[in-house]
């Protein structure tokens, strides 16, 4: 058995730190580095790692991004532009839906105004795998909620993330990672201005750094590795389902892979079918690595798999059973929702629109992925035009002041009292 079988009663948090102590000193070390050392710090790191090489530039220039551009083919450039266009309309369509608000107030008018941060950055991971996609979900998402200066940060970054970034329209890049990259970006060192908000999926180091930094920028999230629920009845295909669960495990050998379904016996083909796709996938040995961290719970009925993937809170949700939009409207603690057969979870991985920044962890009962909203700030702002008319919450005011002990409140109000 690939995937040990567990019951409801059975089902084990899945609640883990996105990183260990050992590893939040070690980029603390770090992040104190570059801020007192600026960009001889961040070079040293960056050396030291194998971001760059002796001598190579911090920042890539804008010549050399339009140029990746120019040097990848048709084929690759056209799925690079159109999962770019995707990203954008749907984040532009977000945007949209935001407005400002106002409404009156004794003696005048409040609201709030959606404003954008100023400078964003964004860490797109350069690893085992170069992710361009990343570069796409980040950069895009903080241009369409109306970010001006926009910066982008991956170690060792391929032709296709160059182009990525070239296709984003950022303003700059740097070719550094880990916990000197996150530093760099929120203290404004190598090249890149002080960002109001980092955001972007990254390794232990990368998590750390964002939370450490968090008391000085807008961090999106502290995201550890990464999860996939199947939600399966017998309707399912299990072939469908076992490749669904391997394209999660191949991550990493921390992912988490898991199916939640009604029948005994598609659990059964299931295991069968994830046997015979490892025997030829490239990355079978960190996805075997991963499954061992997953799990089947098989559960007595529907309404109990529901419960159970409310209790998970997963990252990535797919539902592929035979009333999908009925059970879909069911679920509600998810990192992304992916409903009926056709939507796989790679689809949103890959630009269908939504973000594939998620939360992990179980953290998605509280927070949602990444989106405009990450990038946009509602401030509130009153004008009183009537004083007259705003007397009552005068003497509010002065009332609330002297009975909290803040008599430079109440006399404060008070100067606005009519005679």
């Amino acid at each position: 058995m690939i995937l040990k079988q567990i019951t409801a009663q059975q089902l084990p948090s899945i609640r883990r730190e996105a990183f260990d102590q050992a590893t939040l000193e070690q980029s603390r070390t770090i992040v104190d580095d570059v801020r007192d050392g600026g960009a001889d710090a961040v070079r040293r790191y960056a050396e030291q790692f194998g971001d760059i090489e002796g001598g190579q530039a911090l920042v890539v220039e804008q010549d050399e991004l339009e140029a990746a551009l120019a040097e990848l083919g048709d084929e690759k450039r056209g799925v690079l532009e159109r999962t770019a266009r995707r990203i954008r309309e749907f984040a532009t369509a977000q945007r949209e839906s935001l407005t400002d608000l106002e409404i009156p107030i004794p003696g005048g008018v409040a609201g709030h105004r959606v404003i954008p941060v100023e400078s964003a950055g964004c860490y797109a991971p350069g690893g085992r795998f170069p992710l361009p996609s990343s570069v796409l979900m980040t950069a895009v998402t903080a241009r369409a909620a109306g970010v001006k200066n926009v910066w982008v940060a991956s170690p060792k970054p391929t032709v296709e993330t160059l182009a990525a970034a070239a296709i984003a329209g950022v303003d700059g890049m740097l070719r550094v990672g880990g916990a000197q990259a996150i530093a760099a970006m929120a203290y404004g060192v190598g090249g890149a201005p002080p960002c109001d908000v980092i955001c972007g999926p990254g390794n232990r180091w990368v998590t750390a750094a964002k939370q450490i930094v968090s008391s000085v920028t807008r961090i999106d999230m502290l995201a550890g590795p990464s999860e996939l629920v199947v939600l399966a009845d017998e309707a399912a295909d299990a072939a469908t389902v076992a490749a669904d669960l391997l394209a999660q495990a191949e991550h990493d050998t921390d992912a988490l892979p898991i199916l939640v379904t009604t029948s005994k016996d598609l659990a059964s083909r299931v295991d069968q079918e994830l046997s015979l796709q490892l025997a030829d996938l490239p990355t079978a040995e960190t996805a075997r690595a991963a499954l061992e961290n997953g799990f089947t719970v098989v559960v007595d009925d529907m309404d109990q798999a529901i419960e159970v993937c409310n209790r998970i809170a997963p990252e990535h949700l797919e539902v592929l059973t035979e009333d999908a939009r009925d059970v879909a409207d069911r679920l509600y603690n998810f990192g992304g929702l992916f409903v009926g057969e056709n939507a796989a979870e790679v689809l949103g991985d890959y630009g269908a629109g939504p973000n594939h920044t998620l939360p992990t962890g179980g953290t998605a009962r509280s927070q949602a992925g990444l989106s405009v909203f990450n990038f946009l700030k509602v401030a509130t702002w009153m004008r009183i035009d009537d004083g007259s008319a705003a007397q009552e919450l005068v003497e509010d005011a002065v009332a609330l002041g002297r009975m909290e002990g803040l008599e430079a409140h109440a006399r404060s109000a008070a100067k606005r009292r009519e005679e």
